[in-house]
């Protein structure tokens, strides 16, 4: 690709990623904690790529935004169908939370869907991406698991995407 091309093709997913933004805020704007209820949410947002039961009976909704967009989004629905949180889960303090020995579906109930995953067989190791953003820096979050998907390690870098195009 000549350099033309390449920076149209960054400049198509970050008016993507802008109009993303732009939805995700009128949408969390109609839903107030407490008050929305289940339908209003599904309303607003459309089926989620995951449910997760609570032990306390409530329901958490992944919302992803990746891989175009930096930000996932869990909504928790209390026992009594009301939205009780919803909360933007790639944060500086929750990427700190994922530590060795944790596993892919515990990563995956903090952090919601990666962007990408890639296993490499002769490592026998899988690598989970995120995009975030970090006080307004495209970033990528990667976690390395081992072959039972237990974390091995994790990473910070800048968003490849951005940084290193083609």
């Amino acid at each position: 690709m000549d350099n033309w091309t390449i920076k149209a093709v960054f400049a198509a997913a970050a008016a993507v990623a802008g109009l993303l933004a732009g939805c995700d805020a009128e949408r969390i704007a109609k839903l107030e904690e407490g008050v929305a209820t289940e339908a209003d949410v599904r309303k607003q947002f459309g089926e989620p790529a995951a449910v997760f039961d609570e032990p306390d009976g409530s329901r958490t909704f992944d919302y992803p935004r990746q891989p175009e967009g930096a930000v996932n989004y869990m909504i928790t629905i209390g026992p009594d169908g009301r939205m009780t949180a919803l909360r933007q889960v790639l944060t500086a303090r929750n990427l700190e939370r994922v530590q060795p020995g944790m596993s892919a579906d515990e990563v995956r109930r903090l952090l919601g869907r990666p962007a990408k995953q890639q296993t490499y067989a002769l490592k026998q190791q899988t690598e989970w991406d995120w995009r975030w953003q970090d006080g307004g820096q495209a970033k990528a979050f990667t976690v390395v698991f081992d072959a039972g998907m237990k974390v091995l390690r994790t990473g910070i870098g800048d968003d490849p995407r951005i940084t290193s195009p083609g």
